[in-house]
């Protein structure tokens, strides 16, 4: 066993001070579909709801080991480091200072008072994470506190690395492809690292954000770079610079082996786990998940473990994910309609509509001073195929239109 290995399972033994081991369920939904051995490892199923507090507990243990008088740790996070930390931090009664943006849903500000309590103290800074991690760190350094890195840390990728002591344990032999959401890349960092010396045979996919894929810019040019552009959709993988730490674990992967999810297909995944399974993942979660049918061919007869890497989804959203799953799967579309402004124009498109058809948004500006109207609908329906009947018979009738729904600034802007 490397030093590494050991270490690793001496921090898994020293999370069961913490929480008990985080299940690792075959899924028979999956596993029929796919004709394969699908199991789940249930990161979601934490205290926090995700695998980040291992790594936080294990380097708040680490700096305590080396450095007993240091009492204080400051983080930056929006979400599940936050969360995490706060829970360490409770757990060996230190102090705790967590900056998070202005923009911070109250939800998971209280959920991270919540695990946190009276040790830690929550500052509102920045209107977007880059601010706030800037404020965070001079404070560190005029407090003379450890900074808590959400991934870019040894002992956090080390801590990390307890979710596949666990799997391996739980499987009892070694699967033939494990699946990881990346992000930072220490979850992933500490995963592969381990497997890659205890279970040599196991093949990795790694999955990224399509609007964040960090690592993939890392692999290609040789080092982490900053992506100009993060979609902040997925906020618990949507990284804009993959650590150094963490691609010095990971650059030996082939970017083949990188898959980038879709925000919009993410959502799919998600309504799907929630309704068949009743399974409650955040986009992040689903990202192992959301690459199956991608896979589909490769794991046929295998022993797959996607990891469910966080559950802290906010409920307020799920109209947002309705809305994005549907335009993916082609089952709901925006137009604007040049409607004549005539008597039974609006009639006459009306009985257009399919049977399986619906209005979800519909909103007239009628101008005296033109001869047409504005019309923004929105249209739902049971199969992506029923669009062409209907835009078919709307061309015919000399409608004219513009299907919108692609069109991302002025989707955002209207609908």
């Amino acid at each position: 066993m490397s030093d590494f290995t050991s270490r690793a399972r001496l921090t898994t033994e020293a999370l069961r001070d913490l929480f008990a081991v985080t299940p690792l369920q075959r899924n028979d939904h999956l596993s029929n579909r796919y004709g394969a051995e699908i199991y789940l490892k249930r990161e979601d199923l934490t205290p926090v709801r995700s695998y980040k507090l291992r790594g936080a507990f294990n380097a708040m243990r680490k700096v305590r080991a080396a450095d007993p008088g240091q009492g204080h740790f400051v983080c930056a996070s929006a979400g599940n480091h936050a969360q995490g930390m706060a829970y360490a931090c409770r757990h060996f009664g230190v102090r705790g200072t967590i900056f998070m943006p202005v923009t911070t849903p109250q939800q998971k500000i209280d959920k991270t008072r919540t695990f946190g309590g009276d040790a830690v103290r929550i500052v509102l800074t920045g209107d977007y994470f880059d601010q706030t991690l800037a404020a965070s760190q001079k404070y560190c350094a005029e407090e003379d506190a450890h900074f808590l890195s959400p991934f870019d840390d040894p002992d956090v990728i080390e801590g990390q690395s307890s979710v596949a002591v666990e799997l391996l344990d739980q499987l009892g032999t070694a699967p033939d492809l494990v699946i990881l959401p990346v992000g930072g890349g220490g979850l992933a960092s500490g995963v592969t690292t381990y497997l890659r010396e205890a279970a040599p045979g196991v093949a990795f996919r790694f999955v990224e954000p399509l609007g964040g894929a960090s690592l993939s810019a890392a692999l290609e040019a040789g080092g982490p770079v900053t992506l100009p552009r993060v979609n902040s959709f997925v906020d618990g993988a949507a990284v804009a610079r993959l650590g150094t730490h963490t691609y010095d674990c990971l650059k030996w992967a082939d970017p083949a082996q990188v898959l980038l999810a879709p925000e919009d297909r993410i959502c799919i995944t998600m309504l799907e786990m929630l309704n068949v399974e009743g399974i409650v993942l955040e986009p992040a979660g689903a990202l192992s998940v959301d690459v199956l049918p991608v896979l589909a061919e490769e794991i046929r007869g295998k022993t797959v473990v996607c990891v469910t890497s966080g559950g802290n989804f906010d409920f307020e959203r799920l109209p947002e994910v309705k809305e994005r799953a549907q335009r993916f799967a082609g089952k709901k579309k925006y137009f604007i309609l040049r409607m004549p402004q005539r008597p039974g124009a609006l009639r006459e498109f009306l009985m257009m509509l399919g049977p399986d058809d619906d209005i979800s948004r519909f909103e007239y500006l009628k101008k005296s001073a033109r001869n047409f109207g504005s019309v923004l609908i929105g249209i739902e329906t049971s199969s992506a195929g029923n669009f062409d009947a209907l835009t078919a018979r709307i061309d015919a009738a000399g409608f004219a239109y513009r299907d919108i729904t692609g069109d991302e600034a002025l989707a955002e802007f209207l609908v």
